[in-house]
């Protein structure tokens, strides 16, 4: 089998060049899916009617990368069983109308490697109206684990700047605790709202990417800690909603139970961790809100 050497870098070691605004439309429909499908059961954010109904504030984290340049000889496209999320980062600046049209801004900031035969991909992007204000700034990380095969990237040469962080949880009870199990389901329900890698559903395809049957999306946990935690620590007002950060260290998978862990950091802070049963899931995260 033929392995890929990725041997080019970005200018100058920089970050790459932002990419053409990306239009994206959505409406009510697409608000309350994606509420369903991160297991919210809050009807601000499930029920239309409702007099405080609001776009959850992580909705647009499917959006992260949309359109950002990326020469395919720096680090190879892999096949969506070999393309996995690693670490995520949202920040709410406005909350999004619950139906219209935005722009996506995006660029390649980083490329690194990472263990054996893996490259590390990070993007920053902007989510912004017609006029250009920010609703919402994201960065994603991505793993791009082979091209025909896992592991089959051979070693290069990092380039630009990387947003990973180490964040460590203290050692004593946490001041903050939630639990919510993974419903048998959920990442077919989660799909729907756009990410149809076939590693969440199909268990051959599972099985190429090196799972021993489908996991729940990376983004489908990273919504259930924000929601969980909203919930938790801020009364579910997503007004209060700041920020999240999270780096995702182990798969989750349907019927899981998801213990959320949080210490309280600094005024408006929470540090936190995600695990199932004796395995941490989520690590190096922290939330934001509005006291």
């Amino acid at each position: 089998m033929a392995t890929y050497r990725a041997t080019e870098a970005l200018p100058n070691g920089e970050p790459g060049p932002w990419g053409q605004a990306v239009e994206i439309s959505y409406d009510q429909r697409d608000v309350l899916l994606y509420a369903v499908g991160i297991g919210t059961r809050d009807l601000r954010f499930v029920y239309e009617r409702h007099p405080q109904f609001a776009v959850f504030p992580t909705f647009s984290i499917r959006w992260g990368g949309a359109g950002a340049p990326l020469d395919n000889n720096l680090v190879p496209n892999s096949p969506g069983p070999l393309n996995i999320d690693a670490e995520r980062y949202l920040e709410l600046l406005k909350p999004l109308p619950t139906a219209g049209s935005v722009f996506v801004r995006s660029r390649v900031v980083g490329i690194h490697p990472r263990g054996r035969g893996n490259g590390f991909v990070e993007y920053e992007s902007n989510v912004t109206d017609a006029e250009g204000d920010i609703y919402v700034k994201m960065v994603n990380g991505s793993f791009r684990r082979g091209v025909r095969e896992l592991g089959d990237i051979e070693p290069f040469e990092g380039s630009g700047e990387t947003y990973s962080q180490k964040i460590t949880v203290p050692e004593r009870e946490p001041d903050a605790s939630v639990t919510q199990r993974i419903t048998d389901n959920q990442a077919h329900i989660y799909r729907l709202s756009g990410d149809y890698n076939p590693l969440h559903i199909d268990p051959d395809a599972a099985r190429f990417g090196g799972f021993h049957e489908p996991i729940l999306h990376g983004l489908c946990t990273f919504g259930h800690c924000a929601h969980l935690l909203l919930g938790t620590i801020a009364d579910g007002n997503p007004a209060r909603f700041k920020k999240i950060k999270v780096r995702f260290s182990a798969p989750v998978f349907l019927n899981d139970e998801l213990h959320v862990r949080a210490w309280h950091d600094d005024d408006g802070r929470v540090v936190f961790e995600a695990q199932v049963e004796d395995r941490v899931v989520v690590s190096n995260a922290y939330f934001e809100y509005s006291a």
